[in-house]
């Protein structure tokens, strides 16, 4: 809430020192703890004189932590009690457990609030909400929870860049179709090559993600022609219910000689929504011309034909 001038004081009800009338003295410094205090206004405060309650502004004054009577004091006068009321729309300081999680503004609980003693500390809860332990994290880590009702937990913070990349080849040339290939297939493995994260699955040529998200999946394939003019066609295909695949890209290659070498390339990003549904496999699924002079070129120590699996970002 915003105020024209002053801003309200956040006070309470304060019960001022006790005060020595002084002989023919009208000022007197409020002081609670012995500690000066200034009231919100004069009309924020009870004076009680010789057991009266004194009028404000008529019968006393206050200007920051100096009260001051409107005529001196004598010996004899009592001055009984002076209540400082605070800024009296403030709720004060709220009483133990009485506020609920409605009342807390989003985002208004830092790191530094859920601090459970030490530094990078803090409680962690098991799925029924209660307090279990306390989870220690280290500079740089983040706080994550699998979900709902879960147990918190300090983790590494991604690096950023990609978090999963695998290649995989096929090993050993065939002449014809392959719809799909489904064998002599193998994740790279020779001692300059690499996967980061966790790697795909295959069975009889489908490939399995190990996690959901969007994934670049390329398909590059090799050919060698025992005859003339040929189109050769490779593609990629996915089913979102683990049944009925469909082609979502493909590439061709044109041989125009005898025992010439030629490659082609062909990528699509796939939406993985579910590990189990969502799946690939890689075709060699159209030759014109004679099939059998066809060569599709594979080796289990260079990629020729192979396949490369990027995950992009989160779903």
């Amino acid at each position: 809430m915003a105020y024209i001038g002053k801003t309200p004081t956040v006070g309470n009800f304060q019960k001022c020192d006790a005060i020595t009338v002084v002989n023919g003295q009208a000022a007197y410094t409020l002081q609670v703890g012995s500690a000066n205090v200034s009231p919100e206004s004069v009309n924020h405060m009870i004076v009680s004189l010789n057991g009266v309650i004194q009028a404000p502004t008529t019968a006393y004054t206050v200007a920051g932590a100096t009260l001051t009577f409107a005529s001196n004091l004598a010996t004899g006068d009592v001055i009984d009690f002076v209540l400082l009321l605070g800024n009296v729309l403030d709720i004060g300081t709220p009483s133990d457990n009485t506020v609920a999680t409605a009342k807390i503004q989003d985002d208004a609980v830092s790191l530094a609030k859920m601090a459970a003693g030490t530094d990078g500390n803090i409680i962690s809860y098991d799925t029924s909400g209660n307090p279990v332990a306390v989870a220690t994290g280290n500079d740089g880590q983040v706080l994550t929870s699998s979900g709902a009702g879960a147990v918190c937990a300090f983790e590494d913070a991604p690096a950023g860049g990609l978090t999963v990349a695998d290649q995989w080849r096929l090993t050993t040339n065939f002449t014809g179709l392959a719809q799909p290939i489904s064998s002599n297939l193998e994740q790279v493995d020779t001692a300059q090559q690499a996967t980061l994260g966790s790697a795909m699955t295959q069975s009889s040529g489908v490939f399995t993600f190990p996690s959901t998200g969007y994934w670049l999946v390329t398909f590059d394939f090799m050919e060698q022609s025992g005859g003339t003019h040929k189109y050769i066609q490779g593609a990629i295909d996915a089913t979102i219910n683990n049944a009925t695949y469909a082609k979502v890209t493909t590439a061709y290659v044109f041989i125009p000689t005898t025992d010439e070498y030629t490659s082609a390339h062909m990528s699509v990003i796939l939406d993985v929504t579910d590990t189990a549904n969502v799946k690939c496999r890689f075709d060699i699924d159209s030759i014109q011309g004679t099939a059998s002079s066809a060569t599709t070129q594979g080796d289990s120590a260079v990629n020729e034909t192979y396949m490369t699996f990027l995950r992009l970002a989160d779903t």
